[in-house]
């Protein structure tokens, strides 16, 4: 989607962290990162599942120079902070429909290596969402590899889709989604792979309703997505199902073990939370056969 370009921007949700000085804990940096680099082959959500770590966070700054939609048009930087000032305007007004109070999660972007209450993270993780502390992480380089090694279009979109599926599963947090389902099963209609389509569902609700949401002047923050840019969204989904990286990685594809879901369930779902809203995002709720 395109920012118009004199929307006023709200950049303060989103904080741009330093390099960490160390990482430790656990069973050390290289045993944290294998972990890491096995989820992301995978496509396991580890989430909350990897204990704390040692060592400084490094300093978490202002996003700077962000102040206007032609800003967030040039910059990703400035892009996810947009996004993440709409996605924050669309549950504010959203939520409490679905019977849950309202509060933003962290965002932060890092550089290669971070800490977090789930643990030390590097660029190796991939965007995930972390519920001891409520807060995104994203190491932006992963876009670019989410179109070189998965085969995704790329785009802006493609980027705010990432961002916004993190954001739903802070709402899932916030609606005590994440404590009632069993997270340790897996396979096509498994609770995990229904919490993932629900997040990505959720994303597809935002694009849907984004062109409403306005600065304080009553400006839109974005235009209506184009059916290219909505491509882009729809590949970046695509490009990390389970079964299109378990064919990419191990040359074969074992729906018992998806935690994510498939190529097809994740693009099905994202097209349902943007045709239908949020409200039509209960995954949870859909029969068995609709994930086989």
């Amino acid at each position: 989607m395109t920012f118009n370009d004199n929307a006023r921007i709200d950049s303060s949700k989103v904080k741009r962290r330093g390099r960490t000085t160390a990482i430790a804990g656990g069973g050390g940096l290289v045993g944290v990162v294998a972990i890491f680099l096995i989820s992301q082959l995978l496509g396991v959500d580890i989430s909350g599942l990897v204990g704390g770590g040692g060592g400084q966070a490094g300093t978490d700054e202002a996003i700077v120079g962000c102040d206007f939609g032609e800003n967030a048009n040039a910059d990703q930087d400035c892009r996810l902070a947009a996004a993440a000032d709409s996605i924050s305007g669309y549950w504010t007004d959203e939520l409490p429909a679905l019977g849950a109070g309202y509060v933003d999660p962290g965002v932060i972007l890092f550089d290669a290596q971070t800490n977090t209450a789930c643990g030390a993270a590097s660029s190796a993780t991939g965007p995930f969402y972390c519920p001891p502390d409520s807060t995104v992480y994203i190491d932006p380089t992963f876009f670019a590899e989410l179109r070189d090694r998965y085969g995704s279009s790329g785009g802006p979109l493609a980027e705010m889709y990432v961002l916004a599926h993190e954001w739903g599963h802070h709402i899932q947090n916030l609606r005590g989604t994440m404590d009632q389902i069993d997270r340790t099963a897996t396979g096509p209609s498994s609770d995990g792979v229904r919490l993932e389509l629900q997040a990505d569902c959720f994303a597809g609700a935002w694009v849907g309703a984004a062109s409403t949401e306005a600065d304080n002047s009553g400006v839109p923050l974005l235009k209506q997505p184009t059916d290219a840019q909505l491509a882009d969204a729809l590949s970046a989904a695509s490009a990390v199902g389970d079964d299109r990286i378990q064919q990419a990685t191990t040359g074969q594809v074992d729906s018992d073990s998806w935690t994510h879901g498939s190529s097809e369930q994740r693009q099905r779902w994202f097209a349902t939370g943007y045709n239908e809203g949020a409200a039509g995002c209960d995954t949870f709720a859909a029969p068995a056969g609709d994930f086989n």
